[in-house]
């Protein structure tokens, strides 16, 4: 829903230009075009200006408020070369006016010898709205938008002089200064903190998915535990006496050529206590083949099991012994590598720079849960093409106030008011306000 009323309001079809950061914005600033003037009246091409001149200068801005505050006095300041003024006085400029005449000397030059450029006039048609406090607070940077400076002063948190101004369309003066509390500021600058209600989404979700974790975990667990449970296996149909009799002598006889192998293949290998233990493990195979078969099923078959782990536990074959000996010079290397790092310093002079700019950071921008912005505090997206300060301002960031120094003038090549519209529109928006007053 807030999706669908910003794309009303920048209206991307039309392609209007609004006081704001926003990426759709921005679009519109990037794929800005000038309005055709062919087949129109004057008085059409003075309307098209018009309409979208205002639709970023002060568009929240009542029609005949600002009629009210139009003035037709551009202000400007003209640099005179001293060269050229000791040279000239003046009548050069005026010769010809009026009468067809050319003027046989050149064009006013600066000391440098080049042509002066023209002095934009026309683009100080709005150079009133500058005087506004929401506006300036926009201009400063304070908000992302003059409808949200708007916002700021009229909940109170805008003193100008000292004093709490609850008017946004306040006209500042030379040499007022104007401030806004810090946190509104951060939080009109900074990335947006997600509402609370998001958050607590994002925290069910994540107790949710550790249930379902455990869940599996534990069904799984089971599963090991139990795994005849879902898939219960058909029980061994019992032996003959006879089958289980030859089954138990080739187990043994099987047993006892490994031993035999075992003695065979690790000569000079074994030590007196291996030895020892291989013999007596092939004496319980001689009695366990003497009394094969005598008997019941299940003392056997558990005669056999241990025979088996008896074996397993002597047998040491030439990999395993390898084995062994590739871990150990493993682990020897590890223990070796730690003292080394342990006698080296313990942080490099680049890891411990770093460190210290990350201790810095978190001095100067700490992680605050209680405040309204997100912390640590990063910058708006899409704040990089509108971050400029106009030169009528001086504006202090780390106490968020400016001082407004004086009325914004055209200068030759340059206007202190910012617009993003050419000098041929404005001057026809200018025209519109001229006729009307």
């Amino acid at each position: 829903m807030r999706q669908r009323r910003l794309l009303r309001y920048h209206s991307l079809k039309r392609g209007r230009v609004r006081q704001t950061w926003n990426k759709y914005n921005l679009f519109n600033l990037v794929n800005l075009r000038e309005p055709r003037t062919a087949a129109k009246s004057f008085f059409q091409q003075k309307w098209t200006a018009k309409s979208i001149t205002r639709a970023y200068h002060g568009e929240h801005i009542s029609e005949g408020k600002w009629e009210r505050m139009f003035s037709r006095r551009l202000l400007s300041a003209v640099d005179m070369d001293p060269r050229y003024m000791a040279r000239y006085n003046g009548s050069e400029q005026a010769a010809g006016r009026g009468s067809g005449l050319k003027t046989t000397e050149p064009g006013p030059r600066n000391f440098r010898g080049f042509q002066t450029p023209m002095t934009p006039y026309m683009q100080m048609t709005f150079a009133p709205q500058e005087r506004r406090l929401d506006i300036a607070i926009h201009r400063a940077l304070f908000a992302s938008s003059a409808r949200q400076a708007r916002q700021f002063v009229v909940h109170g948190a805008v003193t100008v002089n000292g004093k709490k101004m609850k008017y946004p369309g306040y006209m500042l003066n030379p040499g007022d200064l104007f401030q806004v509390k810090i946190d509104h500021v951060m939080m009109a600058t900074g990335v947006p903190k997600p509402s609370t209600e998001a958050m607590k989404r994002k925290a069910l979700q994540a107790k949710a998915e550790e249930r379902a974790a455990k869940e599996l975990e534990g069904s799984a667990a089971e599963e090991e535990e139990n795994p005849d449970d879902k898939t219960p296996e058909k029980e061994a149909e019992p032996l003959d006496p006879e089958e289980a009799k030859k089954l138990e002598i080739e187990e043994l006889k099987n047993i006892q050529d490994k031993a035999k192998w075992l003695i065979a293949s690790s000569k000079g290998q074994l030590t007196a206590k291996h030895k020892m233990a291989i013999r007596s493990l092939q004496k319980q195979v001689k009695t366990a083949l003497s009394s094969a078969g005598t008997k019941s099923p299940s003392s056997s078959q558990d005669t056999v099991e241990s025979l088996n782990q008896l074996l397993t536990n002597l047998e040491i074959t030439p990999t395993e012994r390898k084995q062994k000996e590739i871990a150990e010079a493993a682990a020897e290397k590890a223990a070796e590598a730690e003292e080394e790092e342990a006698s080296k310093d313990a942080v490099s002079p680049e890891e411990e720079a770093i460190l210290r700019r990350l201790i810095e950071e978190e001095k100067t921008n700490p992680h605050d849960p209680t405040k309204p912005y997100l912390t640590p505090w990063r910058p708006r997206p899409y704040m990089s093409a509108f971050a400029f300060i106009p030169r009528y301002l001086e504006v202090n960031h780390k106490i968020c106030a400016a001082v407004y120094l004086r009325h914004p003038v055209a200068r030759p090549g340059k206007s202190e008011v910012p617009t993003p519209f050419s000098y041929d529109t404005s001057q026809l928006a200018f025209n519109w306000y001229l006729r009307r007053r």
